[in-house]
């Protein structure tokens, strides 16, 4: 116990000493991970080896339900939720984490059957459940995943048959509501039947799971093969599968089709879950996986048609993942708006081509394509984030409307119906 309070003593006049140095930022770390850690492991109760920790130099170390965790001190001291540090009301944090001593440690540490205690040199008391340490712990996160999904080829969805949802169950009730949003974050698409064939119907639609992203294609977007913008999509002519606004620093994160009119043939749908082909490069060539979510590269769009001048660019990897799990939230692929690849050093160019050539062929395979006939009626969702999405080429007339909507504001829908989102 002296030996443990003479190691924090020593620690902290250092600490106070080095502030004086110039020279905190580089010297502190490094002197705080050479501290001796503590060798013995202390358990809850003398019969129960449920939950047990150790004092290190700079972390605290805790062993419960299985999981083996670390936390830095100052963060547990930053973490505190007690009325001082915490506002429950609000759910934000009161204390100020820059007034909080980066050589931290806690005079004291208890563990009983269900919460952690510290007390800190000040005589603050934080407690932290057990249970909470190991859904928020750095470890705990790395077990589980953000967003729940169930990726599939075009086979695996059709024996899923999952159902569409009627129009007024979508709108007047929770229950139509929740199925709809349950179906869209699992498979990446969803579809609404009986929906009055207008443009601001499918507006009322839209509005009922977020808010309307407005671009420079307006709020609602209205085409037909008029060419009237600068883009492959006003036209009649076949588009590969490919995620749209690329060449936004955030691309939207959801789109909504709705084929209000079309007297011809062809112009059916093309779908294809962009993350169940990255899962199977990442299972046969994972440097290949690990290659397209490091490698920056620059999407752009340029129209001078009519009275539209634009000039967009967008910067980020084909697949990006979350650092601690590795789980896939976006790709970004769309080979009609990649720009030149001038982010990528010479002797990375080519192992990039390989990669996205892997990833290519995946996509492309035909048991990986789902086709769907959009009829007027009958309204599409789709995550921008996930699915590629095309068309084959088609004749005569046909009238497509919808919109982007916000991810965040769907998030927060889904949330709020008790989806875990």
């Amino acid at each position: 116990m002296w030996c443990h309070r003479l190691t924090h003593l020593f620690s902290s006049t250092r600490c106070l000493l080095n502030r004086g140095s110039g020279h905190q930022i580089s010297w502190q770390p490094r002197y705080r991970k050479s501290l001796p850690a503590v060798s013995r492991w202390h358990h809850m109760a003398p019969a129960s080896l449920n939950c047990a920790w150790q004092l290190h130099g700079d972390h605290l170390e805790l062993r419960y339900a299985e999981t083996l965790m670390r936390f830095d001190y100052v963060w547990l001291r930053d973490h505190c939720r007690s009325a001082s540090c915490y506002n429950t009301k609000t759910n934000q944090r009161s204390l100020d984490t820059a007034s909080v001593d980066l050589c931290i440690k806690p005079k004291t540490v208890r563990v009983d059957e269900t919460t952690l205690f510290l007390t800190w040199p000040d005589g603050h008391v934080t407690r932290y459940g057990l249970e909470w340490l190991v859904k928020n712990s750095y470890e705990g996160q790395k077990q589980q995943v953000m967003h729940p999904r169930i990726l599939w080829n075009a086979e695996i969805y059709k024996q899923a048959q999952v159902p569409s949802v009627d129009c007024q169950n979508f709108l007047e009730t929770k229950e139509g509501l929740k199925e709809f949003l349950q179906n869209f974050l699992l498979y990446g698409i969803a579809f609404v039947e009986n929906v009055p064939p207008t443009k601001e119907d499918t507006e009322i639609l839209a509005e009922r799971i977020s808010l309307i992203r407005e671009t420079i294609y307006g709020r609602m977007w209205y085409f037909t093969s008029d060419f009237s913008r600068g883009d492959t999509a006003y036209t009649k002519l076949a588009l590969d599968r490919h995620t749209d606004t690329t060449y936004f620093q955030e691309p939207c994160g959801i789109q909504v089709f709705h084929c209000l009119k079309h007297e011809g043939t062809g112009g059916r749908t093309l779908l294809v879950d962009g993350f169940y082909a990255a899962e199977q490069v990442l299972q046969r060539a994972p440097e290949e996986f690990e290659l397209l979510t490091k490698v920056p590269l620059k999407h752009e769009y340029i129209e001078n048609v009519m009275g539209c001048h634009n000039h967009m660019i967008g910067v980020g990897p084909v697949l990006n993942i979350y650092p601690w799990n590795n789980e896939l939230y976006l790709i970004r692929y769309n080979n009609y708006d990649r720009a030149v690849i001038n982010t990528v050093p010479y002797d990375v160019v080519h192992r990039w081509y390989a990669a996205h050539r892997t990833l290519t062929t995946e996509l492309r395979r035909p048991e990986n394509e789902l086709w769907v006939k959009l009829k007027p009626g009958k309204a599409l969702f789709v995550d921008n984030w996930r699915i590629l999405h095309g068309r084959e080429s088609f004749t005569g007339y046909r009238q497509l409307c919808g919109c982007y909507l916000t991810r965040d504001d769907m998030l927060n829908t889904a949330r709020f119906l008790g989806l875990q989102a």
